[in-house]
């Protein structure tokens, strides 16, 4: 099991690339996250929902993904609430206080899940969630220790040098570890290290006289990270500025499923970057993307609150072109109506009305992976479609695409608008190059699968440069 001395220190990363290691070493490695906290979801090949970072370790597995390899997932829809999802399916919402509460319970699925994973694998990988460090919500745990004292896995901690205070993140954990948990933990990483690795041997040294534990390597700095998916939303990457055609997003306060974007960030002509809360559309910009939402009418107030529905309208009137993904799209019609409140309080609300359509939530959930034809360029796409509601309405007269002859999607009758509830429609290469020429642009970014692929393959040489894998792989032993 790989934890961490906090969020964002590279756990899913870690992950990934040890599963792309041993894999290629010929053992059949699975990826396993207990409870994960993610808006950014993958639908499953057994027909589910995962977090997007496990179908990535799928992916450097090369194996199929399940609803199993991430049993619980946690979908934040407002501050202190979300949606729990349990092996693939929504379970509820719950307040982060009834959640305190329901987490016990939700253990046997875990231990069943992690089962399950494990009888098709010569090796299971592990990630926890957030750190131990925790010790305040150690009590029915089932991220982190818990799971691992439930499941008698051994652990491997990972600290980030790039934030800083490394030294006193790594041993200040064993500080504030019960002594049973803290002897869980069979050795650590160092991840993102910038520079000459030996100027750390001191402090390398330093930990391991602190703490006892091991250390299994310094992992530098991997310059390509930015080319695999990201999932948290503090994953946000600033623009590169490659191209003249800018793209760009919102960024909402439930931002779900943004990697839509990174195909078109891998494209060198394209300038794409998030706008954050408070600054104002950009005018030069060629399109804005109303990206996808955990909490649709929620964010259709955010995006008012920033002033962003004037400059949606402005940006129109200049002749901009606007695309709505999910929930991105159901904001861009005239009506969003949630009579049992699935989403938050029942209610219904007035659209940005830039779109002739109009959307009821319903209680089913939509978990599909699509064939899709573009009418426009007769071009074949896949994608998936991961959402509740339904969308119906004049401009769906024009759709943006076919699914099995049936329409998907709409299209303004200018043209400039458009919106679709098919999720990573840019990973197909064809699709991505007909769009962009259609704002003057052309594709240049080669393969985006291929592309993700062998950045996989590098992480993976990557690590096994740095660190001990073959000291790392004899911990395993055979799961309870």
């Amino acid at each position: 099991m790989i934890q961490g001395c906090g969020s964002n220190v590279g756990k899913s990363m870690l992950v990934a690339g040890l599963a792309r290691a041993w894999a290629d070493r010929g053992l059949r490695v699975m990826p396993f996250k207990p409870q994960n906290m993610s808006n950014n979801a993958a639908v499953t090949d057994d027909g589910g929902e995962i977090g997007r970072a496990q179908a990535l370790q799928a992916l450097g597995a090369r194996v199929p993904t399940s609803v199993h390899m991430n049993p619980v997932l946690l979908k934040p829809e407002t501050e202190r609430g979300a949606q729990v999802v349990v092996q693939g399916t929504r379970l509820r919402h719950a307040t982060a206080r009834d959640y305190t509460a329901l987490k016990p319970t939700l253990m046997a699925a875990v231990l069943d899940s992690f089962r399950r994973v494990s009888a098709e694998a010569d090796l299971v990988l592990v990630e926890g969630a957030g750190s131990p460090a925790e010790v305040n919500l150690r009590a029915g745990d089932i991220a982190n220790m818990g799971f691992a004292e439930a499941a008698d896995v051994p652990v491997i901690l990972v600290g980030d040098i790039d934030r800083g205070g490394v030294i006193a993140q790594v041993v200040g954990t064993r500080a504030v570890l019960d002594p049973a948990d803290a002897a869980r933990i069979r050795g650590f990483v160092i991840n993102k290290f910038r520079g000459d690795v030996s100027l750390f041997d001191d402090g390398y040294r330093t930990i391991e006289a602190h703490t006892g534990w091991p250390g299994f390597g310094v992992a530098p700095w991997f310059a390509d990270a930015g080319r695999l998916p990201a999932e948290d939303a503090s994953d946000l990457r600033a623009p590169v500025h490659r191209g003249p055609l800018r793209i760009v997003c919102l960024q909402l306060s439930r931002i779900a499923n943004f990697d839509d974007l990174d195909p078109l960030r891998a494209e060198p002509g394209c300038t794409v970057e998030m706008i954050p809360p408070g600054r104002a559309i950009p005018g030069d910009a060629a399109l804005v993307i109303v990206p996808g939402s955990k909490s649709t009418r929620g964010d259709l107030a955010y995006l008012r609150a920033q002033g962003w529905d004037i400059d949606l309208a402005a940006h129109r009137r200049r002749g901009g072109r606007i695309l709505g993904v999910c929930g991105g799209y159901q904001m861009l019609g005239r009506t969003v109506d949630d009579p049992e409140g699935i989403e938050g309080p029942a209610g219904l609300s007035e659209g940005l009305g830039l779109l002739a359509v109009d959307t009821a939530m319903t209680p089913r959930k939509s978990l599909t992976r699509v064939a899709a034809r573009h009418p426009a360029s007769g071009t074949a796409l896949t994608g998936y479609e991961i959402h509740i509601g339904a969308t119906t309405g004049p401009d769906r007269a024009r759709p943006l695409f076919e699914v099995d002859g049936a329409p998907e999607g709409a299209v303004s009758a200018d043209g400039l608008v458009r919106g679709t509830y098919l999720h990573g429609m840019f990973s197909s290469d064809a699709f991505r190059a007909a769009f962009l020429a259609d704002l003057g642009a052309r594709s240049e970014g080669g393969a985006y699968a291929g592309g993700v692929d062998a950045t996989l393959d590098a992480l993976a040489a990557h690590l096994e440069t740095h660190l001990d894998l073959d000291a790392m792989l004899s911990l395993a032993r055979e799961g309870r």
